[in-house]
């Protein structure tokens, strides 16, 4: 990764407290460095160990996390911070084959970036990330409303779903977005490309997959056959549509 001097730094709340995990110690102080220019406060660890401890004893608001490490790598940190309700992880790797950004995203991580990437784009991705917790899908604030579809509440305002036996379904971030986006826009045609900018706020590249593995990964969870969904289906050479009728509260 080569670092270009940015002499404007961007502002940004302090209180966001960012975990970069990465064994090559250059790039966890460069990283270190230039988040923190940015506004950041940064704790670096250089393996899982290290990473456990400070997400014990620590609050973070999200992980920067390479994919190739000795020992434990980013995919079973990854997975262990989604079992665990922790905080967006935002995943770097050397490897930028489709495959291993499918395997990252469809594991829980909420962005992926190959490396070497501008330190600009990381910066950039980390807000969107960050954004995406902090707000609704249409970027402003959430709503304090529910929406009910098929037996599932979706509270808006504890940004929390429950299923028919009112018993919590738990979503990542990404997860979460993608849903509301598309039961606010109930019987209507998305895009790949429309779901991406509304829940990420950019556009999607040739082989950008990243929203069908949400899809997938959502219809696992409110499906109650994911291979025939009822709910989220899928519309030849369309995008998606969210089907059930949608009770908003």
């Amino acid at each position: 990764m080569r670092a270009r001097s940015d002499r404007i730094a961007v502002m940004t709340d302090t209180s966001t407290h960012l975990l970069v995990v990465d064994d090559d110690r250059e790039i966890r102080d460069l990283l270190t460095r230039y988040l923190t220019r940015h506004g950041y406060r940064v704790t670096a660890a250089k393996d899982g160990v290290e990473m456990r401890r400070y997400l014990a004893d620590r609050n973070i608001d999200l992980i920067v996390l390479d994919l190739m490490m000795p020992g434990e790598d980013g995919l079973s940190l990854c997975r262990a911070v989604r079992a665990e309700g922790g905080p967006p992880v935002v995943m770097l790797s050397a490897m930028g084959e489709d495959a291993d950004r499918i395997l990252g995203l469809e594991i829980g991580a909420d962005d992926y970036l190959p490396k070497p990437f501008n330190p600009r784009e990381l910066v950039a991705r980390i807000k969107a990330v960050l954004r995406r917790a902090q707000t609704g899908s249409n970027g402003a604030p959430t709503a304090s409303g529910t929406i009910q579809f098929a037996g599932f509440v979706l509270d808006q305002a504890q940004r929390r779903l429950t299923d028919q036996k009112g018993e919590e379904v738990t979503l990542t971030a990404g997860e979460y977005e993608l849903l509301v986006a598309l039961a606010i826009r109930p019987r209507r045609v998305l895009s790949r490309d429309d779901l991406l900018e509304i829940t990420r706020g950019r556009s999607a590249g040739p082989f950008d997959r990243s929203i069908d593995v949400q899809i997938s990964r959502l219809r696992r969870k409110i499906e109650q056959d994911p291979a025939d969904p009822v709910i989220i289906k899928t519309v030849r050479s369309g995008g998606y549509i969210f089907s059930p009728e949608v009770q908003p509260s």
